[in-house]
């Protein structure tokens, strides 16, 4: 799986969960949930996101990385 794919879940499960956590825990979850969307903002412009920083650090390649191999 790459960085990007990997994104796309992790971002999608995270959102889930916070929603999920909002309607049983605590209304408060729907904060993490807003961070979320605007960290997916920010990254859109300025190519920083944390999530596929430490994922690259773990070792999961990118769909360009995976395209060399090939």
């Amino acid at each position: 799986m790459s960085v990007e794919r990997a994104l796309f879940a992790f971002g999608g499960i995270m959102v889930m969960l916070t929603s999920l956590l909002a309607i049983y825990h605590h209304p408060n979850w729907t904060w993490f949930t807003l961070f979320i969307g605007f960290n997916c903002f920010q990254s859109a412009f300025t190519g920083f996101c944390p999530p596929a920083w430490l994922m690259k650090k773990f070792g999961v390649k990118t769909e360009a990385e995976l395209a060399e191999k090939s």
